[in-house]
């Protein structure tokens, strides 16, 4: 295994990153770092952003300062805690390829900044470490919300949780296969079965909440044959998943959530950070990272067509 310090140099664009605090929540990202870059046979690199959400850094030290930070001790400590993390990958895999970061900044921005760069960002969630900096807590919602490649926040699940494999939600648009892509490729991946899942609003799913279609109900062939479109072409890239489509009637982000615990991993999309379809589906990607209980990953979809 080969584990260095970036020094300030870019982080490879073939990287996944994950980013620590020294939490517990923390070392569950690390952990789920760890096991997709093996799996991908990508490196991995550990970054630890020190800082005050929503505080640039020349106010943390100095004359005049807010707040009596010492950058260096922090940098010094920051290293600390990254040391730990690529011991903890190293344990699981050796032969990984581990570079560490530590990163003065407001820790949203940084990652937000690094997602423009680099393959995948893993985070953990309700974090709390040394520098209070929230960095696995809110700002696992905000760097969902606005990162440039697909973001994995690892929730906790709870012990008695089942292993039922990988949902998907489909809306049906072209926009929506990369979501559906990156979905398969996990199950591929990870060796597991995939769902993909409709969400249908009537006055039913108003008044019963989130509830499973069955495949004898008539009068939706129409979300049928949406469903199977979702899948068309990428199914067959992936051919060892297997695959279950399944209409719900409800939210979508309640059939993302109702059962979520039940699931290793659940993939939702979200349109790009500059699109009006974001205010939709940024809402939808937040609620489920929220309310899950299990790791979630948000997926950029891809720009809508533009209006002649």
């Amino acid at each position: 295994m080969t584990t260095t310090d970036t020094g300030g140099h870019p982080v490879a664009a073939t990287s996944i990153v994950v980013a620590t605090d020294g939490s517990d929540d923390a070392d569950r990202a690390v952990r789920w770092a760890a096991e997709q870059a093996f799996l991908e046979r990508r490196p991995l690199t550990v970054v630890t952003a020190i800082g005050i959400p929503g505080v640039p850094a020349v106010a943390w030290s100095g004359v005049g300062a807010a707040y009596a930070y010492d950058p260096e001790q922090l940098q010094e400590s920051g290293r600390a805690i990254t040391s730990a993390a690529v011991e903890l990958a190293r344990q699981l895999h050796p032969d990984l390829e581990v570079t560490s970061a530590v990163l003065l900044g407001d820790p949203r921005h940084v990652l937000v900044e690094l997602s423009r760069e680099v393959y995948l960002i893993v985070v953990g969630s309700r974090g709390r470490g040394v520098f209070r900096s929230k960095l696995l807590g809110s700002v696992s919602a905000a760097v969902s919300r606005d990162a440039g490649c697909p973001v994995v926040v690892c929730r906790p699940r709870p012990e008695e949780s089942t292993d039922a494999g990988i949902l998907v939600g489909a809306d049906g648009t072209p926009e929506s296969l990369p979501v559906i892509e990156f979905a398969f490729r996990q199950a591929a991946l990870m060796d597991l079965p995939l769902t993909v899942v409709h969400a249908v609003w009537d006055e039913v799913g108003a008044v019963h909440g989130p509830t499973p279609v069955s495949p004898r109900e008539a009068g939706l062939d129409e979300y049928r044959v949406l469903l199977g479109e979702s899948v068309a072409g990428i199914s067959s890239k992936f051919s060892e998943v297997r695959v279950e489509l399944q209409l719900a009637r409800g939210m979508a982000e309640d059939c993302l959530t109702d059962t979520s615990a039940t699931w290793d991993l659940i993939v939702v999309g979200r349109h790009p950070v500059d699109s009006l379809l974001r205010l939709v589906t940024g809402a939808v990607a937040t609620s489920v990272v929220e309310r899950s209980r299990t790791t979630v990953a948000v997926v950029p979809q891809a720009d809508p067509p533009a209006e002649i």
